[in-house]
Order: structure tokens, then C-alpha cells, then sequence
């Protein structure tokens, strides 16, 4: 192997230790350790509020507890809390799609440079073979 193709292989190397850390960033960024125990603890208080706009109704009608509350209320607040649940996880899987678009068109990016050197190889290669 010559020093030329030593030293394009490793600039080459460096250049794949690079992306992947780029890689590493960016997956943590969008669902490391600290993005799921927030997304836990937001769904646990989406659940609790529901609970609890639940049992106070439960309460107000089948116990015949006085509420300062309108009777609606809940209602009203139960489908906001779901409707911004909703709106939350089509942003996050928004945030996935773009991702995974980023790592296929990065894929096709260098499945692309590989064709293009494996055919200047084959090119090379045709050039140097006597023809009979």
C-alpha cells in the first residue's frame, strides 16, 4: 500500500469518526436519557390532571359533591389537556421524521460517492488490462 492511499484512508477515517459523533450529538439531542424522563414526567402529569378532572365529576354527580367549578369545565379542560398531548407528539414525531430523512439522505450522499469511486476504479482497472 503506498503512503498516498495510508494517508486517504485514514483522512477518510477521520472524516467517519466525525460524522459519527455529529451522529451521536444529534441522537441525544433528540431522545437521549433527559428527553425520556421529561417525557415521562409530562405524561404523568397529563394523566394525573385527567384523573383528577375525572374523580372531581365522578364526585360532583354520583356523590352529589358541591364544585365551585362549572359542570362543563372539565370537559373543557380534559379536551385541551388531550388536544395539547396530541399537538405535543405530532411535534416529536415531526422531530423523528426529520431525523431519520437526514440520516437516509446522508446515506444516499455516500452510497453515491462509493458508486462514483468504484466506477472510476472499474474504469481504471478496464485501462490497464491489455486487450487481446
Amino acid at each position: 500500500m503506498t503512503p498516498t492511499n495510508t494517508a486517504a484512508l485514514q483522512e477518510e477515517l477521520e472524516q467517519f469518526r466525525e460524522e459519527k459523533e455529529k451522529i451521536r450529538a444529534l441522537v441525544g439531542q433528540i431522545g437521549g436519557v433527559d428527553s425520556n424522563k421529561r417525557d415521562r414526567t409530562l405524561n404523568i402529569l397529563f394523566i394525573v390532571a385527567i384523573g383528577l378532572l375525572f374523580l372531581t365529576d365522578v364526585f360532583r354527580h354520583a356523590l352529589h359533591f358541591e364544585m365551585p367549578l362549572p359542570p362543563l369545565f372539565s370537559i373543557e379542560l380534559g379536551v385541551l389537556l388531550v388536544s395539547v398531548k396530541i399537538i405535543w407528539m405530532i411535534h416529536k414525531q415531526g422531530r423523528v421524521e426529520h431525523f431519520q430523512f437526514w440520516i437516509l439522505n446522508s446515506i444516499e450522499f455516500r452510497l453515491n460517492e462509493i458508486t462514483k469511486s468504484v466506477r472510476h476504479l472499474e474504469d481504471l482497472a478496464q485501462e490497464d488490462t491489455p486487450e487481446s
